[in-house]
C-alpha cells in the first residue's frame, strides 16, 4: 500500500471570525487523523495554525519541503487568503486540494461567521493566475462521505505526480528489430518528464543470472515459490532458469535504482538461457515492480502511473489488444505470452509454452472477471496523451498465455482511435476504476487525457462529488 504525507495548510482572511477559522482547522484536522491520513502541520508556525500571514510562507514552504509532503491541502476555514495560498503552492510545485466545510445558516440578525464557498472561488481565480494547477473537492461537512473520497482520490493523484516526476526505468537490451511501434524518443522523455533510462546490454542481464546460479541462496526460495504458486509443466533446469531470471532482473533493478523494467523477450535471451521471461515478468509484476514486454519503455510508463493511481492495492497487468470477441459485438480479447501477475489469475497458473513460440517460460490462466480500467501512455511527434477507459470481464475461448476476454461500449470506436494513434497494441489494465485519478493527475503532468469512449463528462461529474 503506497503512503502519501500531506502538507495541511488552513487558511483565514481577517475579516471573518477567526475563531471560527481556529475551531474548523482543529475539526478538519482531528478527521485527518480519524482517517489515518499522514499529514505535516503548521500549528508551529503561529498561534492559530492558519495560513493568513505572508511572512509565514517561506517558513510553512520550508517545514513542507524538509518533510517530504507530496501534496498540500488548503482548507478554507472561514473565507481564506487566497494570495498566501498561491505563493505557498508555488514555492512548492507539488498537488493541491482546495476544500472548505460547508458555511452553516447564517445567525437570525444575518450575521455570517464564515464565507468559506466564496473564499474558495476567490484562490481557484488566483492559483489560475499563478498558473497553478489544482484539484477542487466540493464544498461539504466533514463527515461527508464525499470528503473521505475525494481526500482520498486526491492522495493517489498525488502518488501518480510523484511516481511520474521520478521515474527511472531499467532497459534490458534493444527493442526487437520487427517492433518499430516500441521506439521511443529517450532525449525528449528526459527533456519532458524527466523520465530516466537505464539501459543494460543482454549479456548484462544473462552473467547476473550466472551469479545468481553460483550464489544459490534466493534462487532455492524462489524456485520453492513457483512451485507452489504455479502448476509448472517445463522441465527443472527450465524451472531454475525462470528462477533466476527473476532473481537478477529484480537486481538490476535494485542496482540502477530503477522503479520498473522493459525487456527484450526474444529472440537473444532465448539463445543464452532457453526460456522466455514472461513468468520472471509475472512474479516480479507480483511485488509491484512492472516488468513490461518487447521493451516497451511506454509501456513501462504507462504501468507505473497504473500502480500509482491503484495506491498498490492491486496488480496490474500488461496487454496486447488482439482479437474480436467471436459471439460478443464489443468484446475483445486481452492477452500476452505470460507475464500477468499471479495474483490477477482466477486460477492457478500453469509455467509452460506461450502462443507462437517454442521456448518455455510462460504462464497461462485466465485473469479474473469484474470491471477493469484499460490505460495507454504515448505519444508521437513531440505530443503525448493517456488512453483511457473502462470495460468488464466477461466469459470467451479458452486461450493461451495470460488473457482476459474484456467488453467495451463501443469496440469501432475503440479499434479506431489505437489504429489513428498516437497508440499501439499493447495496453496496461486494473481490476480497479483509477480513470478520475489518472484524468486528474495529467493536469498536473502535462499529459493530455484521452477517452475512448464520451465519458469526460461523467468523469467530472465523479471529482465535483456528484
Amino acid at each position: 500500500m503506497a503512503t502519501i504525507k500531506l502538507g495541511f495548510a488552513p487558511t483565514r482572511r481577517s475579516i471573518f471570525s477567526a475563531p471560527d477559522a481556529i475551531k474548523y482547522r482543529g475539526l478538519t484536522a482531528d478527521r485527518l487523523r480519524e482517517l489515518g491520513i499522514d499529514f505535516v502541520d503548521i500549528d508551529d508556525i503561529n498561534e492559530e495554525g492558519l495560513l493568513y500571514d505572508d511572512n509565514d510562507v517561506k517558513k510553512i514552504a520550508a517545514k513542507f519541503k524538509k518533510e517530504g509532503v507530496d501534496g498540500i491541502m488548503f482548507p478554507h476555514c472561514n473565507f481564506g487568503t487566497e494570495y498566501v495560498c498561491a505563493r505557498l503552492a508555488k514555492e512548492m510545485d507539488v498537488p493541491v486540494m482546495l476544500w472548505g466545510p460547508l458555511d452553516e445558516r447564517p445567525e437570525e440578525n444575518g450575521v455570517r461567521l464564515r464565507d468559506t464557498q466564496c473564499g474558495l472561488f476567490a484562490t481557484g481565480k488566483v492559483l489560475r493566475r499563478f498558473q497553478i494547477p489544482f484539484t477542487y473537492v466540493t464544498n461539504c461537512r466533514l463527515n461527508d462521505p464525499v470528503f473521505e473520497r475525494g481526500l482520498r482520490d486526491f492522495m493517489a493523484v498525488c502518488n501518480v505526480v510523484k511516481t511520474f516526476r521520478n521515474i527511472r526505468i531499467l532497459q534490458i537490451s534493444t527493442r526487437p528489430f520487427d517492433f518499430w511501434t516500441t521506439m521511443c524518443n529517450e532525449g525528449e522523455l528526459l527533456e519532458k518528464f524527466n523520465v530516466q533510462l537505464a539501459p543494460v546490454p543482454m549479456t548484462e542481464l544473462t552473467q547476473e543470472v550466472k551469479a545468481v546460479k553460483e550464489e544459490g541462496g534466493r534462487l532455492a526460495e524462489m524456485i520453492s515459490y513457483i512451485r507452489e504458486n504455479m502448476e509448472v509443466k517445463i522441465k527443472d533446469n527450465e524451472v531454475e532458469n525462470v528462477a533466476a531470471l527473476a532473481v537478477a532482473m529484480e537486481r538490476l533493478v535494485e542496482k540502477y535504482g530503477c522503479g520498473a523494467a522493459a525487456i527484450q523477450c526474444w529472440n537473444a535471451l532465448q539463445t543464452e538461457l532457453g526460456v522466455m521471461p514472461c513468468a520472471a515478468n509475472a512474479i516480479l509484476n507480483d511485488k509491484g515492480i512492472p516488468v513490461v514486454c518487447e521493451t516497451d519503455i511506454h509501456g513501462a510508463i504507462t504501468a507505473l502511473m497504473v500502480e500509482a493511481a491503484g495506491m498498490g492495492e492491486t496488480r496490474g497487468f500488461f496487454a496486447d489488444w488482439t482479437i474480436r470477441h467471436p459471439d460478443i459485438e464489443n468484446g475483445e480479447l486481452l492477452q500476452h505470452c505470460g507475464p500477468w501477475p499471479i495474483s490477477v489469475a482466477k486460477e492457478k497458473p500453469q509455467l509452460t509454452y506461450p502462443l507462437a513460440f517454442d521456448h518455455p517460460g510462460s504462464l497461462t490462466a485466465e485473469a479474473k472477471h469484474g470491471d477493469v480500467t484499460l490505460c495507454r501512455f504515448d505519444g508521437d511527434n513531440g505530443e503525448y496523451s493517456l488512453l483511457l477507459g473502462n470495460a468488464k470481464g466477461v466469459d470467451g475461448p479458452k486461450g493461451m498465455g495470460t488473457y482476459l476476454w474484456v467488453e467495451v461500449e463501443n469496440i469501432k470506436r475503440l479499434e479506431a482511435k489505437i489504429v489513428e494513434g498516437p497508440y499501439i497494441h499493447h495496453c496496461v489494465g486494473i481490476h480497479k476504476d483509477i480513470v478520475p485519478v489518472l484524468y486528474e493527475a495529467c493536469k498536473y503532468i502535462g499529459v493530455k487525457p484521452d477517452f475512448y469512449d464520451p465519458i469526460e463528462e461523467d468523469v467530472k461529474a465523479y471529482l465535483r462529488g456528484e
